[in-house]
């Protein structure tokens, strides 16, 4: 053989032979539009078609779930936040009431004893 020759492959696959061959790195963003008869454009891989459904998909559906939760919790919200004031309220004026008439009591026994 001489130098120029080619080596041959030391392993050869068969034509019943699975081979996987490694997918190649797609880059995010050409530098520069390049026209299509100079260079074929890359088909993404089923994997990075999956991703980028999933990923869309993902979007969208964080998106509507949150347009529709607050579209339905807010009008919830408000008026569990309004019973809450309104028992707060009542509560604080029950235990204002009980609190003055212990005070009140309190002065007229002592105005009593004196």
């Amino acid at each position: 053989m001489s130098e120029h020759e080619p080596v041959p492959p030391q392993h050869v696959p068969t034509l019943t032979e699975v081979v996987e061959w490694p997918q190649p790195v797609q880059p995010v963003a050409a530098a520069a539009p390049a026209s299509s008869s100079h260079v074929a454009e890359a088909v993404p891989s089923e994997a990075q078609l999956v991703q980028r459904v999933l990923a869309d998909l993902q979007r969208q559906t964080d998106l509507m779930l949150d347009y529709r939760l607050r579209e339905v919790l807010t009008p919830l919200l408000a008026r569990a936040a309004d019973n809450l004031i309104r028992e707060a309220r009542g509560e604080l004026a029950s235990t204002l009431r009980d609190m003055v008439a212990r005070a009140v009591a309190q002065e007229l026994a002592r105005h009593r004893g004196s």
